[in-house]
């Protein structure tokens, strides 16, 4: 797993979200290097089927804390219309250890 994947992960399991620059800067990236694995990774998840890790960033200036409007169109070339909260559910919920009844 590459770092991004690692703290895409750290931050489902978590519950949470970051920004753009937040995570560029942690990563040690340019804004533009974030995006271009962004848009990869969102390749990966939806050749596997799987919900776009992409979606836990948030633009900073975004009253609803949503990804950039970059994200909805890398969604939508790739087929997929995103409810971003439902796409955050399932990304919380897979990151979730799974629990047994005694």
């Amino acid at each position: 797993m590459t770092k991004l994947e690692l703290r895409l992960a750290a931050l489902a399991a978590a519950g949470e979200t970051i920004t753009y620059g937040d995570l560029a800067r942690e990563l040690g990236l340019r804004m533009a290097d974030l995006t271009a694995r962004l848009e990869t990774l969102m390749e990966t998840d939806a050749a596997a089927g799987q919900p776009f890790r992409a979606a836990l960033l948030r633009q900073r200036l975004s009253p609803l804390g949503h990804p950039a409007p970059g994200f909805f169109a890398k969604a939508a070339a790739l087929g997929r219309s995103v409810d971003i909260d439902a796409e955050r559910r399932a990304l919380f919920a897979a990151a979730r250890p799974a629990t047994s009844a005694p």
